[in-house]
């Protein structure tokens, strides 16, 4: 008969599938084990406060340092929020591949204005994602229509 019962596992049963179940302690293995390293990193090479990506996540900045300090992990939903905000891939932030290091911007005069927003207060930074924000939504939006 088929079951799929946890009263059907033995204690050592537990200890195959996850390591360190039994006594109540899961680690995760393999590639994400570093996750919060690289959510660091790539944080502090965009010279991005943790207060300030917690707000940008929508969520409280003691949970944004638990992620970083590696006490517990973000749902994927928000790990692919981070990715966008920070810009990196998804790889890049599960360290499945090797970063690519700042963030690239063809057009000179807009990459040396980009070094510059951290300058901005927080209100004229929001304004600002505000309004790059609707460019690019308006760009699409013209792609799709020239398609039709």
């Amino acid at each position: 008969m088929y079951t799929d019962s946890v009263d059907s596992f033995k204690p050592d049963d537990f200890e195959k599938v996850l390591p360190g179940a039994r006594f109540g302690v899961f680690r995760p293995t393999g590639i994400m084990t570093d996750f919060h390293q690289r959510l660091r990193q790539f944080r502090v090479a965009r010279k991005v406060t943790q207060t300030r990506l917690a707000e940008l996540l929508g969520i409280s900045p003691r949970v944004y340092t638990r992620w970083e300090n590696g006490h517990a992990t973000p749902l994927f939903g928000t790990v692919v929020k981070i990715a966008d905000i920070l810009d990196v891939s998804l790889d890049e932030l599960a360290g499945r591949k090797e970063t690519n290091g700042d963030a690239h911007i063809h057009n000179p005069e807009l990459h040396r204005l980009y070094k510059k927003v951290d300058q901005l207060s927080d209100e004229d930074q929001k304004a600002l994602m505000i309004v790059l924000d609707s460019l690019v939504k308006r760009s699409r939006v013209s792609r799709v229509m020239a398609e039709l």
